[in-house]
C-alpha cells in the first residue's frame, strides 16, 4: 500500500531482542552483564528497566541506521519515533481541522479561510519526540542499566559484538492518509489488494467509505511501476490497474510507502549461533514462554513470529520475561484479546476476534451477531454525516461469552480500552446488558445493543 501526497566491542552475556534478549544462568563472575537487550523499543526497554530494579546487570544496544536521506531517530523504538506517538499527535491536528468547521455551527465565529502550517506543526512534533528520547535515557541511567548505541550482533550464544556508527517498518497507510487529508491536502491511497488486511473487513469498509466521504481518494487493485522526478520537483507515479491492465499517471509533491515493517534479523549472525527463525518473515520462532531454540535466548516484540506488533503487548512480555528470568514469576504473557485502534479520521477499535475469524472457528451458525448503527451527539449539531458510525458484538452459543467487540466512532480507543479489560474477566452479552451506562455517550451504545444481524431488522438506533 502506498500513500501520495505531500568501534567493536565484545561483551559476554545473554541477549534479549525487540527485541533479542541474551541471558545467562545467574552466576557471578562469569559474564560481563546478566543480561543484554539488542534492540530499545518498547519492550527491549521495559524488561531491561524491570531486570535492573531485580538486581540484575544490564545493557542496552539500540542503534538504527540512517535512511538514504540521513533520517535516524533516538532511543525508544518504532512507537516512540515514527510509530503511535507521531501518528497520534499528526492524527490530532487533522482532528482540530474537523472541529473548527464544526465550531462554526456551534455558533463559533470563525474566519473561512484557515490554512496549517506543516512546518509548525513538525517541529512540534519531532520535539516531543526527542523529549522522550532524552527521557528513556535518563530512566536508563537512573535504574543503572548500561545504554550502547551500537548495532549487536551475536557471536556465540553466549558473546555479543556492538559495532558502533562508524564501524561499519499495520499498515499505517490509512492513519497517514487520513491526517494528511485532514490538514487540507489532496491525498491518493493506492491499494493493492485489501485496506486494513488482519482486522475485520466489514469495519475496515467502513472506515475507508468514511475517509472517501471526507476527501481522501483511494485507487484499488493497483500497484505501481515506476516513480519519475520531474525537473520541477513533482513525482510521476506510473501504476496498473490490476483489473483492466491498463496504466496510468498522474503527479504528486510526495510519495509515502506504507509497506509495512521488516525484521532486520539478518544482520544478528543469529543462523550461527542455532536460533530458528521464519526464512519468509525474518522472524524469530519462538515458544509460549518467548525461549528460541537456543536455551538463554529470548525473542519480544515486534521480531517475534505470531507476536502482536503492538507497543503494549511487548512492554508487559519484557516485563513478565524479566520477571521470570530472576526467577520472581512463572506468569506468561497473555496474547489473546489485545485491544488495538485504528487512528483513522473515523477512528476504529476493536478486541477479540474478527467476524470473519470466529465464523472460521466456530461456524456461522454457531455465532450470534448483534450490532448497531448510532449517531454521536457531537455529530448532530455539526451535520456530520454518521452514516459508517457503527458497533457489533458477537458471542458463541451457549456461555455467550463474547468473542469479539468493533466500534468506529469518535474516541474508538478510549471506548475500546475500557471494555477490553471485560474480556479479561469472561465477558459475556448478559453481562453487557445488566451494565448501566453513562448518558449522553456513544460508550452506552454498546451495552444497549438488540438487534442481531440474523434478524434482518434495521439496526439503526433512534430516539
Amino acid at each position: 500500500m502506498a500513500t501520495f501526497s505531500r568501534g567493536r566491542q565484545r561483551i559476554k552475556a545473554l541477549c534479549c531482542f525487540r527485541t533479542l534478549i541474551c541471558t545467562r544462568n545467574f552466576t557471578a563472575g562469569k559474564f560481563d552483564y546478566d543480561l543484554v537487550v539488542i534492540g530499545g523499543g518498547s519492550g527491549g526497554l521495559a524488561c531491561s528497566k524491570e531486570a535492573a530494579q531485580l538486581g540484575q546487570r544490564v545493557a542496552v544496544l539500540d542503534y538504527v541506521e540512517p535512511s538514504l536521506k540521513g533520517t535516524k531517530w533516538g532511543l525508544g523504538g518504532t512507537c516512540v519515533n515514527v510509530g503511535c506517538i507521531p501518528k497520534k499527535l499528526m492524527h490530532q491536528a487533522a482532528l482540530l481541522g474537523t472541529a473548527v468547521k464544526d465550531a462554526r455551527k456551534y455558533g463559533w465565529q470563525i474566519p473561512e479561510s484557515l490554512s496549517h502550517d506543516w512546518s509548525t506543526m513538525a517541529e512540534a512534533v519531532q520535539n516531543h519526540v526527542k523529549s522522550l528520547n532524552w527521557g528513556h535515557r535518563v530512566q536508563l541511567q537512573d535504574k543503572k542499566v548500561k545504554y550502547l548505541n551500537m548495532k549487536g550482533s551475536l557471536v556465540d550464544t553466549h558473546t555479543i559484538r556492538a559495532v558502533n556508527g562508524k564501524g561499519k517498518e499495520v499498515y499505517v497507510a490509512l492513519e497517514c492518509a487520513g491526517f494528511l487529508t485532514g490538514i487540507g491536502l489532496d491525498t491518493t491511497v493506492m491499494v493493492r489488494s485489501i485496506a486494513l488486511r488482519g482486522f475485520d473487513q466489514q469495519m475496515s469498509g467502513l472506515v475507508t467509505d468514511y475517509m472517501e466521504a471526507y476527501g481522501t481518494k483511494f485507487s484499488w487493485k493497483c500497484t505501481p511501476k515506476s516513480i519519475e522526478k520531474l525537473p520541477s520537483g513533482l513525482l510521476r507515479v506510473t501504476w496498473m490497474d490490476l483489473n483492466t491492465k491498463e496504466e496510468h499517471q498522474d503527479t504528486f509533491n510526495s510519495v509515502l510507502w506504507a509497506v509495512g515493517r521488516a525484521s532486520e534479523t539478518k544482520t544478528l549472525n543469529l543462523e550461527k549461533v542455532g536460533v530458528e527463525i521464519n526464512k519468509e518473515t525474518g522472524k524469530i520462532i519462538v515458544a509460549t514462554d518467548e525461549a528460541t531454540s537456543v536455551p538463554n535466548i529470548f525473542a519480544i516484540g515486534d521480531i517475534a513470529e505470531g507476536r502482536p506488533e503492538l507497543t503494549p503487548t511487548a512492554i508487559k512480555a519484557g516485563k513478565l520475561l524479566a520477571r521470570r528470568l530472576v526467577g520472581h514469576s512463572t506468569e506468561l504473557m497473555n496474547y489473546d484479546n489485545v485491544a488495538t485502534t485504528v487512528f483513522t479520521p473515523l477512528e476504529y477499535g476493536c478486541v477479540g476476534l474478527s467476524e470473519e475469524e470466529a465464523e472460521r472457528r466456530h461456524g456461522k451458525d454457531q455465532i450470534e451477531v448483534y450490532h448497531a448503527f448510532y449517531k454521536p451527539l457531537e455529530f448532530t449539531v455539526a451535520e456530520r454525516d454518521a452514516t459508517q458510525c457503527y458497533i457489533k458484538v458477537y458471542y458463541k452459543y451457549g456461555d455467550q461469552r463474547v468473542l469479539g467487540m468493533h466500534f468506529t466512532g469518535p474516541n474508538a480507543g478510549e471506548v475500546t480500552q475500557g471494555f477490553s479489560l471485560g474480556f479479561q474477566c469472561g465477558l459475556t452479552y448478559e453481562h453487557l446488558r445488566n451494565t448501566v451506562g453513562i448518558h449522553p455517550t456513544c460508550a452506552e451504545e454498546l451495552i444497549k445493543l438488540n438487534i442481531t444481524k440474523r434478524s434482518g431488522l434495521d439496526a439503526t438506533v433512534t430516539g
